[in-house]
């Protein structure tokens, strides 16, 4: 029985991941959050509870004394250089503690347009300059981030886009907490592996799916980057995270998000769930 931890195990990914290897009860799992208030119900299912700030190197350290593997959940922290400072602790903490380390990453980090890479790249660096074990999940953008924008755009008739032809594979965020909590369960090889849905789309090919599925028209206008970011604040989006959104168009243009595997289904024995099963599961929110 090896002593597995997740960090982040109060988000939504962290929480995923902990509830599926309980339920799997091969392995000793410790739930670490800032906060350990609120996973209380995690401890209750069996988990073991630690408290884990990655702003705080001492609490990290106390955290993973004694684990065997530990999953290193990338935190939200989008200030300058914030996130990959935390990162970096949580690295070091983790190498000190002799643990094996998954890390949930981006697709193609080194050189991406989007605005936060540098902190994925530069905490793939971190773990590989390490020396111990390690098993990288690159995720593509989760299915569940188009919730944020089909519905505004079917309710104007119109999605703006400056992606292009630029193709990407969407993934549903229950397969990367699954392949997240297999990888985790077994012995890391230092590999980096894309998770990935099981097809690519240009935007216009999403949008025609989308269209299809919850029966509602919708036109796709192209537009450069600059029309894209001026529309987006003349619609008051907040101006701090106009550029960031912008960028995962410009990176999708330029061929970063263009990329398929296999790779969840080598790591869970399940094909990934295509777009389609995904609007058809979501129909109530268009």
């Amino acid at each position: 029985m090896s002593n597995l931890l997740i960090t982040g195990a109060n988000g939504k990914l962290g929480r995923h991941v902990t509830q599926l290897l309980l339920e799997a009860g091969k392995d000793h799992i410790i739930a670490a959050s800032r906060d350990t208030s609120k996973i209380t119900d995690l401890a209750a299912k069996g988990a073991e509870t630690r408290t884990a700030d990655f702003d705080d190197p001492a609490s990290l350290a106390a955290a993973f004394r004694g684990v065997d593997r530990v999953l290193i959940i990338s935190t939200d922290s989008l200030g300058t250089g914030q996130r990959l400072r935390q990162h970096l602790n949580a690295v070091k903490a983790a190498a000190e503690a002799g643990a094996e380390i998954v890390y949930t990453s981006m697709p193609k980090p080194e050189g991406s347009a989007v605005t936060f890479a540098p902190d994925h790249a530069g905490t793939e660096q971190a773990i590989i300059a390490s020396g111990r074990p390690y098993t990288i999940l690159r995720d593509a953008w989760y299915q569940e981030n188009l919730l944020m924008t089909l519905p505004g755009a079917f309710a104007s008739g119109t999605l703006y886009t400056s992606a292009g032809e630029g193709r990407l594979s969407h993934v549903s965020h229950a397969d990367v907490a699954r392949s997240a909590a297999a990888a985790l369960s077994k012995p890391s090889t230092n590999q980096i592996l894309t998770l990935t849905g099981p097809e690519l789309l240009t935007t216009k090919q999403i949008a025609a799916l989308a269209s299809e599925v919850i029966g509602k028209p919708l036109a796709v206008v192209d537009l450069t980057d600059e029309q894209l970011a001026g529309g987006m604040k003349a619609a008051g989006v907040p101006e701090a995270i106009i550029p960031m959104q912008v960028s995962f168009d410009t990176t999708t243009r330029e061929a970063g998000f263009d990329i398929l595997t296999d790779d969840v289904e080598t790591l869970t024995g399940r094909k990934p769930e295509p777009l389609r099963a995904f609007l058809e599961t979501s129909k109530a929110a268009f």
